[in-house]
Parts: structure tokens; C-alpha cells; sequence
């Protein structure tokens, strides 16, 4: 028997198959692109998440037509807090509105002035969160608001188009603005304040659980089984944990992708909103997670290639394998604004103290030290609201950098472990929902951590060079 694992992100979506050991048979993915029509907008049309799933495992068909027919159950992950609104008859009434839009940062403040949100939520009301896009909605798209019937997360909609059902999970639902955290529910009374109701909600379960099955035509076109099993899933950092066995109390990780995030899973609820931190519930029932958010991390890189004209390859290779001292140069990697510790849509990226001296190896320098920058002030966010990490593991696109791991280890003073080959992101995780959703168990021993290949450790002649490195950096950021 196999597993399918459904990863629908912002620029891509990808399909990943795994055996019952958990090996990795094959995956497919799939490109998508984001609109943004106005300055701060981010939106995709809901279409293309089924399009490109369609694309995905009709690969997956051609490549490995035998283990996908095999599939005893799927799991789902995807980009969290993103609205798609649907009308009474189930049609799309515009583009989804996606997590790192920040149009509605107006609304987000002032639901956040409303004390109930955060003690109920356990969490600021973020711009990026689903609820402000909502009230934004009402205020400026009236009669689509009106039409509104049901909301649903991306992720979940493409869950509506596989199975025909209205659900989402725990730490998707999280995200929102929407959710009793503690209580791992809807709250009524938050729906209440933005002038809906549960009937707009989907249905909950927890990620490790069935919430439907596959539509039959869709069974049949891939050659699957009928009535095969589709899991809660998770929303893509919970997902990204399930997959690199990031489940027990004290593990984390830290994510190097479009967004950056520093995770740590957690056995109780114990938010601290003030913070900035994420407390969101995990994928598995029972626990819970935090994490701070920023969001430019590998895409400041990408975003920096674009502009010379080089690939981030190119870039990181310029500056040689050796962790330099930290440079005259400073940049500030808020090119969509930021969330943690911050929570200001209005800030925007920046260089100081560029000089005559300043060459491209050391611009780059200063955009990989201003997000583990970034990285280090999440950290003692973490630390404020109780949450500590002794390790993290490194995931995303930007782990591939030895340079750059090295630099986050010695700015966080933490080991910092690189997975030794293989796949462990949120489509394996979601996978790993499904083999729970299918064969129970419990998720600590069926989650394995996998193997390291490469520890970064801190480099403790440059401690304290970081150190007045980062207090320059924050210095110049608020203007000092």
C-alpha cells in the first residue's frame, strides 16, 4: 500500500507518494503563480490549485501508475490563511486573497483592538490572517461579501474539489482569527464580530483524521480504489513538522523558503500574543506549536539574484565556504513587511551603510545576515513567551546554503542540523497524515526525525562580533 501526500504551496503544488515504511516512491510538481494587482495584494485564482493538481497526478499516473493505484489514503497541506469565497452554489466569487496580502491590515488592527481576539485566539490578528480579509470584503467588495456562503482555506477548497466535502483542520483553522485555540474550535463569538457565522465554516477534525473520500470519477482517472481515505491534512508549516518528526515537546526547526520560520512543537497551550509569536494548534491532537514568522527569507536571496542578474548559487558561492565577520553593510529583509516580532505591513527592505567599498559578495552577505537576523529576533521572541530550542532542523530551499547555516547557527548560538537526503517537507508529512488517518498509531513513533548529514554549530570566536552585529542592526532599524 501507498500514500499521497497533496502539498499545495504559493508558487507551486506537488504530489508525493510514499510507501508504508515511509520511503519516498516518486513525486510530481507543478508551478503556479500569484497576481498582485496592487502594491501589497497577493491573489491566485482558485482554478489553477485544481489544474495544477490535475497536472501533478497525472504525472504521478505516467511515472508510477502502479503505486498510485495503490494508494490506500491522502493527506493534504497547503499555504495557510488564504480566503476562497464561495457562493450559495459553491462558485468561486473572486481570486482567492492569499497569506501575504496586506491589504487589510486596517481591519486586522482593528479587530486586534478587540481584546477577544487575542484571548481567544491566542495570537495577534495578523494582516496575512484570514478573518481582516473578510472585513475587508465587506467594507470594500460589498456585494461579494453578501453572496459569501461559505469561506474556505486554500488547501480546503481543493479538499472540497477531491471529496465534495466542506472541512478543515485544527492547525490550518488556527490561522485564521476565527479559532478558540485552547478549545480547538470555532468561536462563535469571534464569527459574531466579523458578521458571520459557523454555517460559513467548514467542518473541523484533526489532521491525523478521515474527513472524506475521494470523489469516484477522480478515483477512476487516476486508477485508484474507490472510497479512498483523505485526512485532515495540516496547514504547510504543521505539515512540514509531521514530515521531519517534529512532533515531541522541544523539537523545532528552522524553515529557509519564500516565508522564514522558526518552529518548536509544544505538549500545552500557553500563548503569548504580545509577542508576535504563532501559537497554533499542531497537526496531531494534543499539541500545539509556536513559531515566529518572517515574511522574506530565501525569497530575499531570490529576490537579490533578480536584480543582479545572478542565480543565489552564484551569489552564496561568491563568498567562499568560510563564515566571514559580519560586514559594514546591513539590510533589512522586509520586502512584503513583517510579522514577527513586529506585526507592521508597512515595513519595507532596506541597505545602510553601503559605501564605495561595497562590492556584490558583500550585499549578499548583508541579505543573508539580515534574515538570520530576522531569525535570531524570532528566537527571543520564542524565549519570551517560554519556548526554547537547544537544536533546530533545517528545512526549505535556503538549507541547501552551507554558508548560510553556518551564519544562522552562529547568530542563533544553536546547532543548527542539515537532514541527510530525501524529502521530508510538508507533502511527506501530509502523506505521513494519511498513513495515520489510515492505520492509527501514534504520531511520536510513526514521525521519525531523519537522519542528519551535516551539523552547523556555532562558531564562538565570532559571537560577539555577531552580537554588536545584530544590536547595530536593530539600532539602525528603529532609527538609532
Amino acid at each position: 500500500m501507498s500514500f499521497l501526500g497533496i502539498d499545495l504551496g504559493t508558487s507551486g503544488l506537488k504530489a508525493l507518494l510514499a510507501d508504508g515504511g515511509g520511503r519516498v516512491i516518486g513525486s510530481f510538481t507543478v508551478p503556479l503563480q500569484a497576481s498582485h494587482p496592487q502594491d501589497g495584494w497577493s491573489e491566485q485564482d482558485p482554478a489553477s490549485w485544481i489544474a495544477a493538481c490535475e497536472a501533478a497526478l497525472d504525472g504521478l499516473a505516467r511515472e508510477h501508475k502502479a503505486a498510485l493505484a495503490a494508494v490506500g489514503a491522502i493527506g493534504l497541506s497547503g499555504q495557510m490563511h488564504g480566503a476562497t469565497l464561495l457562493d450559495a452554489a459553491d462558485a468561486v466569487l473572486r481570486p482567492a486573497i492569499l497569506w501575504n496580502d496586506t491589504r487589510s491590515h486596517a481591519e486586522a488592527a482593528r479587530l486586534d483592538a478587540d481584546p477577544h481576539f487575542r484571548q481567544i485566539t491566542g495570537n495577534i490578528v495578523f494582516p496575512g490572517f484570514t478573518a481582516p480579509k473578510l472585513v475587508w470584503a465587506a467594507r470594500h467588495e460589498p456585494a461579494i461579501f453578501k453572496r459569501t456562503r461559505t469561506v474556505l482555506l486554500p488547501k480546503d477548497y481543493l479538499r472540497f474539489w477531491l471529496t465534495g466535502e466542506k472541512v478543515s483542520d485544527m492547525s490550518d483553522a488556527a490561522g485564521t482569527s476565527w479559532f478558540d485555540t485552547g478549545a480547538r474550535d470555532w468561536s462563535d463569538a469571534l464569527l459574531d464580530a466579523t458578521c458571520l457565522t459557523r454555517a460559513h465554516m467548514p467542518r473541523l477534525v484533526e489532521g491525523s483524521a478521515r474527513s472524506g473520500t475521494l470523489r469516484a470519477p477522480l478515483a477512476s482517472r487516476w486508477g485508484m480504489a474507490p472510497g479512498v481515505m483523505v485526512a485532515g491534512g495540516a496547514g504547510d508549516n504543521a505539515a512540514s513538522a509531521i514530515g521531519a518528526g517534529i512532533v515531541a515537546p522541544g523539537a523545532g526547526f528552522v524553515s529557509l523558503g519564500t516565508s522564514g520560520v522558526l518552529f518548536a512543537s509544544c505538549a500545552g497551550y500557553s500563548p503569548k500574543p504580545e509577542s508576535a509569536v504563532h501559537t497554533f494548534c499542531h497537526a496531531v491532537p494534543d499539541t500545539w506549536h509556536q513559531m515566529g514568522v518572517i515574511l522574506s527569507a530565501a525569497s530575499a536571496l531570490e529576490w537579490f539574484a533578480g536584480i543582479t542578474g545572478r542565480s543565489a548559487l552564484e551569489l552564496t558561492s561568491e563568498l567562499g565556504w568560510a563564515l566571514r565577520p559580519p560586514g559594514a553593510a546591513l539590510f533589512h529583509p522586509y520586502l512584503s513587511g513583517e510579522r514577527t516580532p513586529h506585526n507592521d505591513a508597512g515595513l519595507r527592505a532596506a541597505f545602510h551603510n553601503l559605501s564605495i567599498a561595497t562590492d556584490r559578495p558583500a550585499m549578499t552577505q548583508s541579505v543573508l545576515e539580515g534574515v538570520a537576523f530576522a531569525m535570531r529576533e524570532n528566537r527571543d521572541a520564542l524565549a519570551s513567551a517560554g519556548t526554547s530550542l537547544a537544536s533546530v532542523l533545517a528545512l526549505g530551499g535556503g538549507s541547501r546554503s552551507d554558508y548560510w547555516l553556518s551564519l544562522i547557527a552562529s547568530v542563533l548560538g544553536i546547532p543548527v542540523e542539515r537532514p541527510a537526503g530525501g524529502d521530508f517537507g510538508a507533502a511527506f508529512g501530509a502523506a505521513r497524515l494519511a498513513m495515520l488517518a489510515h492505520e492509527g498509531g501514534n504520531p511520536v513513533h510513526l514521525c521519525t526525525r531523519p537522519a542528519v548529514a551535516q551539523v552547523f554549530e556555532p562558531a564562538p570566536a565570532m559571537t560577539a562580533r555577531f552580537d554588536d552585529a545584530f544590536a547595530r542592526w536593530q539600532a539602525r532599524r528603529s532609527g538609532a
